[in-house]
């Protein structure tokens, strides 16, 4: 009931703060042209005014107070010691003893998912792209992984590859394929990986749906002239269709190369990070140290780490990837 009687007087008050900003710049600006002139110029600032304040308030606030526990001795069990030491907890943090491992593991688990994703998603999409019977059925059975919630996800990938009575090993052991049932969440290196598998599975079909948007907006005359010029399908895919869907593909990498990094909850459900932390990454141990260790000033400082790396990686993919100049011919 709070918050929403905080919503509706912060939509009043940038409502009632945007309309005397209008009235001040039309006021006395001379003819009627100019005041509507005026009017839609400064239109777009009144509407967006209580979602930014909205914003400011839900979200600012957690914001402003997680990096300020960034700075402090700041544990739930410890509750009377609570008091600022500085940059105690970075370093504390880059001193830990599998740091190395989560940061190695976290790379990986980016790196592959994303890149799993953005292939199988690709193909799947100029498969889709093209007219075949029970085209809308297929779509509808491909693309339901991506409802499904990750909570959900992650309990069918640890039951699957459960090493007692999992499905993997049993059909694996079925084919022939292995020679006993392998500790598939138990083992080093197989832990990860397991995760990987869940998480590519889970997000194939945002790359699908967003390349196939894509692909269906590019002109069909453009490629009717170009079999009319001979082209071939390789040069078809690198002159026409991957120039049309690039602004698209960076804009959709840069996403789930940001929801992958930030997701622990795959991890949390599947492995728990373990064995000894060897499917662990930033966000899940992150995770840990706040909800296990009740340590919220270490969490937070790695957090404020996390926020920094993305603001960092943001800024310089746009720029390799000359996003602005992207869709350009």
């Amino acid at each position: 009931m709070f918050i929403v009687l905080l919503y509706v007087a912060a939509v009043g008050a940038a409502s009632a703060l945007g309309i005397l900003i209008i009235r001040r710049q039309t006021k006395g600006s001379g003819s009627i042209w100019t005041n509507l002139a005026m009017k839609r110029r400064l239109e777009p600032y009144l509407f967006l005014l209580p979602t930014m304040l909205l914003l400011l308030l839900m979200f600012g606030y957690p914001l402003i107070n997680s990096i300020f526990m960034a700075f402090q001795n700041y544990k739930l069990t410890q509750v009377s010691k609570i008091h600022f030491n500085g940059l105690d907890n970075f370093r504390k943090l880059f001193s830990e003893t599998d740091i190395s491992l989560i940061i190695k593991n976290s790379l990986v688990y980016v790196v592959i998912s994303v890149g799993g994703q953005f292939i199988l998603g690709m193909t799947l999409a100029m498969a889709l792209n093209k007219q075949f019977p029970f085209r809308g059925v297929y779509q509808a059975i491909v693309f339901l992984p991506w409802s499904f919630s990750a909570f959900v996800i992650g309990l069918m990938h640890r039951w699957s590859f459960n090493g007692e009575y999992g499905v993997v090993n049993d059909l694996l052991l079925k084919f022939n394929l292995i020679g006993e049932k392998i500790a598939w969440l138990g083992t080093p290196g197989f832990s990860l990986a397991v995760v990987i598998i869940a998480m590519i599975w889970m997000g194939i079909p945002f790359f699908a749906i967003m390349i196939l948007a894509a692909l269906q907006s590019i002109p069909m005359d453009i490629y009717e002239a170009s079999y009319i010029d001979g082209c071939g399908p390789i040069r078809r895919f690198t002159k026409i269709t991957f120039p049309y869907i690039k602004p698209t593909v960076i804009i959709t990498v840069l996403l789930r190369t940001i929801w992958i990094f930030n997701s622990f909850d795959l991890i949390v459900v599947i492995t728990n990070g373990g064995p000894a932390n060897t499917s662990q990454t930033l966000p899940s141990y992150m995770y840990t140290k706040a909800f296990s260790s009740y340590d919220f000033g270490l969490a937070s400082a790695l957090g404020v780490v996390l926020m920094t790396t993305l603001v960092i990686y943001v800024t310089l993919f746009l720029k390799v990837t000359d996003y602005n100049k992207a869709g350009s011919f």
